[in-house]
């Protein structure tokens, strides 16, 4: 079993779920009482979160790198970024380790073509919504065609990421005002839904939208189990 290293506390609150999906996927794979081999740098989110409110994007690269390189002298086999928004800098990661990077979009990616869909929309902070790191690469990578709540949607969903959920605040209004952005969405056209924050899993199910929901936590879980246990043949 491979070595997963996780660079976390972007939230606390996602990365909590994160270990949770590890484990019990793990469990899930290989039986009895084994568990995923795990190792995690905890970021504090809030010199994170000021960082990303001032897009200082150098430095949270910096951030990154450091953490991963902690990650790999820690014995990791490959690196998880738990947070959609971090991906900013991924690729300088990939590259200042030299260690595989399971990166959130292109899992979300096959996901979605997996399920023969074209169009969908996307949830998460301003940065994913607004910035082409993350959007364009599921444009040209994937052939996706994105669409983003208006400019009042987007605002609600930041300001819930970052005031509440990434707080472990859970709040019905805000549930409410997250599937009416849905409903606007899947009524131009989306047929499908990204949760591309890690924390939105926490507020929306998939059984509260009626379309397919592609929650990124959790289709990013799964692919680093599958990506630890390659060598067990599982």
């Amino acid at each position: 079993m491979k070595t997963i290293g996780l660079i976390g506390g972007v939230s606390w609150t996602s990365t909590v779920e994160y270990y949770r999906l590890l484990n019990e996927l793990t469990s899930q794979r290989t039986g009895g009482s084994h568990c995923a081999r795990v190792v995690l740098y905890s970021l504090d989110f809030g010199e994170v979160e000021r960082i990303h409110h001032e897009e200082r994007w150098e430095e949270a690269t910096k951030l990154l790198v450091e953490a991963a390189e902690a990650l790999k002298a820690a014995g990791a086999d490959f690196i998880l970024i738990c947070s959609n928004t971090m991906h900013i800098g991924a690729d300088a990661v990939q590259k200042g380790t030299g260690l595989p990077l399971l990166h959130i979009a292109d899992v979300t990616g096959d996901a979605i073509k997996g399920r023969g869909l074209k169009r969908v929309g996307l949830l998460g902070t301003k940065f994913v919504m607004e910035r082409d790191f993350y959007r364009k690469r599921l444009e040209e990578k994937f052939g996706l065609e994105v669409l983003l709540p208006d400019e009042r949607g987007r605002n609600v969903v930041h300001r819930v990421i970052y005031e509440e959920l990434c707080r472990g605040v859970i709040a019905e209004g805000s549930r409410t005002a997250y599937l009416e952005i849905v409903e606007g969405l899947t009524q131009r056209g989306a047929e499908g839904i990204i949760l591309g924050c890690t924390e939105i899993t926490l507020l929306l199910k998939p059984e509260d939208i009626s379309v397919p929901v592609f929650d990124t936590t959790r289709l990013h879980a799964e692919a680093a189990v599958r990506m630890a246990l390659e060598e067990d043949g599982c």
